[in-house]
C-alpha cells in the first residue's frame, strides 16, 4: 500500500532502513555508532531498539574492518548496510572497497555477487572541518564494480536507499549532509526507480543544467532566478553516478544546445569531467557553446567561514551561463 508522509531526507532514509529490516531478515546495519545513539545524523535511530543488538550494532573504530565484515556477510547471504561516519573516515577502508568489493563477482566469474551497501554523509554545507566535508564521488566512479548513487530529496533517498539494498551488486551510496534536513511529501511503498537512471527536475528551453546530489538544490535556485530574468533553465538531477544515464542526459542537451554541470567536487579529474567529455562525445553537433562547469575550487576544503566562497552558488552557476555564447549578448 502506498502511503504519504512528510519526511525530511534523514528520516526518509530511517524509514527506508527500517522497511527494509522488517521484510528482509537478511538485512543488517552496522558502523560506527549507529546502534543506541542511532549515528552522529540519526540515520539509524531507534533501529537498535526495535530490531534488536544483532540486526543493528556499533563497531570498533576501524573502516577497514567494518567493510570487511561486510564483504564476508554478503558473501554468506547477508546483505549488510554499513555506515561511513563521515566522508573522509571512509578512506581507511578503500582498500578492501577496490580490492573486494568491487572485484568480487569478476573475480568468481560471478558466482559471488556481493549486495551490499556503503553507505557515506559526504559534501559540505554545514560547516564542517577538513576530513567531514570532502567530495569524494570520483574515486568511487573511477573503480569498476562499483555502483554509485546520490540523492537530491527525501523521496528519492527512500527509493534509492530501498533499490540500492535489493541490489545483487555493490552500492556506496553517497549522502549529501547539507539536504538531511529538508522536508518533503514522500511515497512510501511505491516500486523504487532503478538504478541507474536520471530524471529532468525542471523543464527549460535555453541551457541545461546538470546536477547531482547537494549540486541539485542550487542549480533548481539558479533556473528559478533565471527565470525571473527571462531565460529557461532546465535542470536534469543524474541521481546515478554509476551508471550513468547518458540516454536521459544526451536527449536534455541536445533539446537546449548548451549545458552547465554544477557539483560540489573539486573540478580537475571529477565526476564533473567525465560528464563534459562524455556529453560532449555524444551531443558534439548539437552543442552550441563549449559546455561549461561550476565546481569546487581544486583546494583542500576550506575552513567553515570560507565554505560559502568555495562551493557552488547561485551566482557563479548563472554567471556560467552567460558564458554560452547567446545571440543577444
Amino acid at each position: 500500500m502506498t502511503v504519504h508522509e512528510k519526511l525530511s531526507m534523514a528520516q526518509a532514509l530511517n524509514r527506508a532502513l527500517r522497511d527494509a529490516m522488517t521484510e528482509d531478515p537478511t538485512v543488517v546495519v552496522f558502523g560506527e555508532d549507529v546502534g543506541p545513539l542511532g549515528g552522529v545524523f540519526r540515520i539509524t535511530d531507534g533501529l537498535t531498539a526495535d530490531f534488536g543488538e544483532d540486526r543493528c550494532f556499533d563497531t570498533p573504530l576501524a573502516e577497514s574492518g567494518i567493510v570487511g565484515v561486510a564483504v564476508g556477510m554478503a558473501m554468506n547471504g547477508m546483505r549488510p548496510v554499513v555506515e561511513m561516519q563521515f566522508d573522509a573516515f571512509a578512506y581507511p577502508a578503500f582498500e578492501q572497497i577496490v580490492s573486494h568489493v568491487a572485484k568480487m563477482r569478476n573475480r568468481t566469474r560471478g558466482r559471488v555477487a556481493l549486495p551490499m551497501v556503503i553507505r557515506i554523509p559526504y559534501a559540505g554545507g554545514i560547516g564542517g572541518v577538513e576530513h567531514h566535508c570532502d567530495s569524494s564521488e570520483a574515486y568511487y566512479a573511477h573503480t569498476p564494480g562499483l555502483h554509485v548513487v546520490t540523492p537530491s530529496s527525501a523521496t528519492d533517498a527512500y527509493a534509492l536507499l530501498r533499490e540500492a539494498i535489493a541490489s545483487p551488486d555493490p552500492v556506496v551510496f553517497l549522502e549529501p549532509k547539507k539536504l538531511y534536513w529538508s522536508k518533503e511529501e514522500v511515497e512510501l511503498g511505491s516500486r523504487p526507480p532503478a538504478i541507474g537512471r536520471a530524471v529532468v527536475r525542471r523543464e527549460g528551453t535555453d541551457a541545461t543544467l546538470i546536477a547531482y546530489g547537494p549540486g541539485v538544490p542550487i542549480a533548481l535556485e539558479a533556473a528559478e532566478v533565471a527565470d525571473r530574468e527571462g531565460r529557461s533553465l532546465q535542470v536534469v538531477d543524474l541521481r546515478s553516478i554509476v551508471p550513468f544515464d547518458d540516454e536521459t542526459v544526451c536527449a536534455a542537451v541536445r533539446s537546449t544546445g548548451r549545458a552547465v554541470v554544477v557539483a560540489e567536487a573539486a573540478g580537475f579529474a571529477s565526476v564533473s569531467s567525465e560528464i563534459v567529455a562524455r556529453v560532449t562525445e555524444r551531443c558534439f553537433h548539437s552543442l552550441a557553446a563549449p559546455i561549461r562547469r561550476v565546481t569546487g575550487f581544486d583546494i583542500p576544503y576550506p575552513p567553515p567561514k570560507y565554505e560559502h566562497l568555495h562551493l557552488p552558488g547561485v551566482d557563479r552557476v548563472l554567471d556560467a551561463v552567460d558564458t554560452l555564447q547567446w545571440e543577444d549578448s
